[in-house]
Parts: C-alpha cells; structure tokens; sequence
C-alpha cells in the first residue's frame, strides 16, 4: 500500500503544468483544453485549417481579444499551429499540430457522448 501511494506522489509531481502540479491526468486535459471555448476551436480546426474571421465566424458569442487569448494558449500548448503570410492585408491561419490531432478522438468522443446524453434527457 505504501508502495502504490509513493507512485502516486511521484506521477502528481511530473503532471506539472503552467507551475501548478496535477494529481490527475483528466484535471490536467481539462487545464490544457478547458475553459469556455478551447475544446470547440480544437474541434473546428480538426476539419480543416482556418483564418482568424472564418474562427471569428463560427465564435460570435466570444470577443476578437477573448478569441485571441484561447488561440494563443493553445499554440503556446503545442495544440495549434499559427502560419502568418507576408502580405497585405495581413494573412493568418491556423491548424492543428500533430499534438493537437492527437486530442481530436477524445473530442469525438465528447460529441458523441453529449449527443447521446441528450438523447436519453429527452
């Protein structure tokens, strides 16, 4: 038993995130892809790569700064890729990373659950 609990100690200490240590893997995924719209821009860019409006577009009910702060943390995460092209006006678009795809089942997974909740509240 004693055993089991310092395996433990040992797995909450190497889940370290943004200087905050987790004791659980899902509280760690839902650090990473929570909050109010990361999951869904996660889930948008699993289709296809897409510009900041057509982003903007499908989140009318966030503001352009708040849409801004979740891009960025998500690429800071290693989950989206931001390629900026050298013209006029400006061109930017965003896709996934192989990191971020690897989410994409679990997001899957979440929609289908979700609809299937529905179903059976119905």
């Amino acid at each position: 038993m004693t055993q089991a609990v310092q395996i433990n100690k040992q797995d909450a200490q190497s889940l370290m995130y943004r200087d905050k240590a987790y004791t659980c893997g899902i509280d760690l995924t839902l650090a990473v892809v929570g909050g109010k719209w990361k999951a869904s821009i996660l889930w948008h860019l699993a289709h296809r790569t897409m510009r900041f409006s057509e982003l903007q577009r499908q989140f009318a009910d966030t503001t352009r700064k708040m849409l801004t702060q979740q891009l960025r943390e998500l690429e800071a995460d290693g989950l989206v890729h931001r390629e900026v092209y050298p013209q006029v006006p400006p061109k930017v678009e965003y896709s996934l990373t192989a990191k971020g795809q690897s989410i994409v089942p679990i997001l899957r997974q979440m929609c289908d659950w979700g609809k299937h909740y529905l179903q059976d509240c119905t």
